[in-house]
């Protein structure tokens, strides 16, 4: 893989992939989990095992107290080792109720190495809620390079993998190519499309019925794709 010096594309994926307690826990139940930090620190009971902090929210205690139990239900899930010390606000987490704890689980269900392996590098907590995760990363490639190593995730991990927000670091770009920068690659495709059929001519040239047929999906998904690209595009 080739990589372009002092630029890099930061992206947010919204991820599924199979046997995470904490995806199974928040499709259950209401809050969510933050993960912070893993560590290769394997006990006796499980010598292949890794350690992982984390902290669980939600709005109530309830709530809070519904995905522990959940979480430390589920057959890929070791036991819960609560804190007793806060950090801060329990490291920021959303929710009116935080409580942070070790875990120890089995590595061979972390998606992270997957994501490493095809260039992605993790750059925050990730986050967990309603049975999906989102990351944070950092793709140190060529835009169009990033893609295929998706695939190559989805592939390797059997994960379901999209692109919610995508931003190169290039400051020394227009401003305009950096805001096209921030949309997906559908997102992107559709209003380029748009663009080039004179959607946003007046009067209009095309129609979005067209559009849609163009890339053989419905009215409403065509609309919300060019609704959120025109909201990343316009806002201040």
């Amino acid at each position: 893989m080739s990589y372009a010096a002092n630029v890099g594309t930061r992206l947010t994926l919204d991820l599924w992939h199979p046997n995470c307690w904490a995806i199974g826990a928040t499709e259950q139940t209401d809050g969510g989990v933050l993960a912070h930090a893993i560590y290769n620190s394997p006990s006796a009971e499980r010598p292949e095992s890794v350690n992982g902090l984390f902290t669980a929210f939600g709005d109530t205690e309830t709530e809070v107290e519904d995905l522990l139990d959940t979480i430390q239900a589920s057959p890929h899930a070791g036991d819960i080792h609560e804190l007793q010390q806060r950090f801060g606000r329990a490291r920021d987490a959303p929710g009116n109720v935080v409580r942070e704890f070790f875990l120890e689980y089995d590595p061979n269900d972390m998606v992270c190495p997957t994501l490493l392996e095809h260039g992605f590098v993790h750059s925050a907590p990730v986050r967990i809620e309603d049975g999906r995760e989102e990351w944070q990363v950092v793709f140190a490639g060529d835009r169009s390079e990033i893609e295929p190593a998706l695939d190559g995730v989805r592939e390797d991990a059997g994960a379901e993998v999209e692109i919610a927000a995508i931003t190169t670091g290039d400051t020394s770009r227009p401003e305009r190519e950096q805001r096209l920068d921030s949309l997906t690659p559908k997102q992107r495709e559709t209003f380029e499309a748009a663009r080039d059929a004179g959607y946003y001519e007046w009067p209009r040239e095309t129609t979005t019925r067209d559009l849609a047929d163009e890339f053989d999906v419905s009215k409403t998904t065509l609309l919300e794709h060019l609704r959120k690209a025109e909201a990343k595009l316009l806002d201040p």
